[in-house]
């Protein structure tokens, strides 16, 4: 009966999700991602099917997402149903439909679902690669010394456990060229290197790296590579093998805009058995990817919701959210290159970004200007200070509309006046 309950419930949220659907794929007949990138209508059953509040305009949609409606039901209705009775509706049928949630990214992702963990995030999904790799002491990690903080946290520690060494290196920002970075890697590979570690997006700027070519290099030298894809699934269109990659691990409540707390781990087939679990997991699921998924009891709702996400994303389509994503940025940035006191972080080559751009203005405080815009008018930015640069990262999303884009523009326009 619970079962039945809960699939009855969802029929009015999924109904008024799919409503729209027809009237946007008649929009979009004909038309390719770029023209309808800069169609609001197009966009406007888009915007509407998240439950944001408008009076904060919020670019910080890079540290996590609101997630649209649909999928905020589905997550409702199973953390309700579950706790009707735990024990029975959450073990019992809640948790085998998982099985449908990996079906769905393994689609996609574009890998084989008996090659993808569902986890909680992406720093899950990274340190049971970066810990679960044999290294013996002297062997060397490669990586950038902008890859996300506490990746460079977990190396760390297993340079003071183990003896391995973390060898991190400054890459241009901007740089002007994708064959500049993988320069940067080659240069650095020696004998005892053993793993690379590239984030896809470079969450300080945007950065799309080259991820394709770093893999290919590593391999020609015997290393595995680890992609951290926080910033890039769901963001970018691409598949698994586009990139060529053995291990990917991202968030989902970023791009995807799934629950809070979701995100996967793919591994390919072949490193499965050679990988060891970030919690106990019995032998024989050595080679069997729900190893990386044994992490005591957890609630099933919000990994079952990630199918409603995933439907979601798909219906816009990957190629036209991409387009809508640098629309919204080029937007912005072509706006202030107009102000002589702005610099620049990020490349705005559609090669080498997509949605997140990062800025700075001349003499003013990267933390002070964030609080001047929120003060203003409660514009929500993420101020960052590297030790190579300072800079405020700006992340609009699919729900974001082109007055709240030109708002934000006027707020720095002000500011650079003054």
């Amino acid at each position: 009966m619970a079962d039945r309950r809960e699939f009855l419930r969802g029929l009015s949220g999924a109904a008024s999700a799919l409503a729209a659907l027809p009237a946007m794929a008649a929009a979009a007949a004909g038309r390719g991602p770029a023209e309808l990138a800069a169609d609001e209508d197009f966009w406007r059953p888009v915007q509407a099917a998240f439950p944001v509040d408008r009076s904060l305009l919020n670019l910080n949609n890079g540290g996590v997402s609101p997630a649209p409606r649909v999928v905020m039901d589905a997550l409702f209705r199973g953390l309700t149903t579950a706790n009707e009775a735990p024990a029975h509706n959450m073990w019992q049928w809640q948790e085998p439909r998982i099985e449908s949630a990996r079906a769905a990214l393994a689609r996609l992702f574009g890998c084989d679902p008996e090659e993808m963990a569902i986890v909680r995030n992406a720093s899950e999904g990274l340190e049971t690669c970066l810990f679960g790799l044999a290294l013996k002491p002297g062997d060397q990690v490669l990586t950038t010394n902008q890859d996300y903080p506490r990746m460079l946290a977990t190396l760390r520690q297993r340079e003071r456990r183990e003896g391995i060494e973390l060898v991190t290196f400054p890459i241009p920002t901007p740089p002007k060229n994708a064959q500049e970075l993988v320069d940067a890697y080659a240069t650095r590979i020696t004998p005892r290197t053993r793993v690379l570690l590239v984030s896809h997006v470079v969450n300080l700027t945007g950065l799309v790296m080259p991820v394709r070519e770093i893999v290919e290099l590593g391999r020609r030298h015997g290393c595995e590579v680890i992609v951290d894809g926080a910033h890039a699934f769901a963001q970018l269109p691409f598949r698994r093998d586009d990139l060529g990659c053995d291990y990917y691990a991202t968030s989902l409540h970023k791009w995807l805009f799934a629950p809070i707390g979701t995100g996967f781990l793919s591994v390919r087939r072949s490193k499965l058995a050679g990988l060891w679990p970030l919690m106990a997991a019995p032998p024989e699921l050595d080679a069997n990817v729900r190893k990386f998924e044994e992490i005591g009891t957890h609630p099933a709702a919000p990994h079952n919701a990630i199918a409603e996400a995933v439907a979601f994303t798909e219906a816009i389509g990957l190629e036209r959210k991409a387009a809508r994503l640098r629309f919204l940025r080029e937007r912005w940035m072509s706006r202030l290159a107009a102000l002589p006191r702005v610099r620049f972080y990020t490349n705005r080559e559609p090669a080498l970004s997509c949605g997140l751009g990062s800025f700075g203005l001349e003499g003013l405080d990267v933390g002070e200007l964030g609080k001047k815009l929120y003060d203003a008018r409660r514009v929500f930015v993420t101020p960052i200070k590297h030790e190579n640069f300072h800079c405020v990262r700006v992340t609009p999303s699919v729900y974001t509309t082109l007055d709240e884009i030109d708002a934000f523009c006027e707020e720095v326009e002000k500011l650079a006046r003054a």
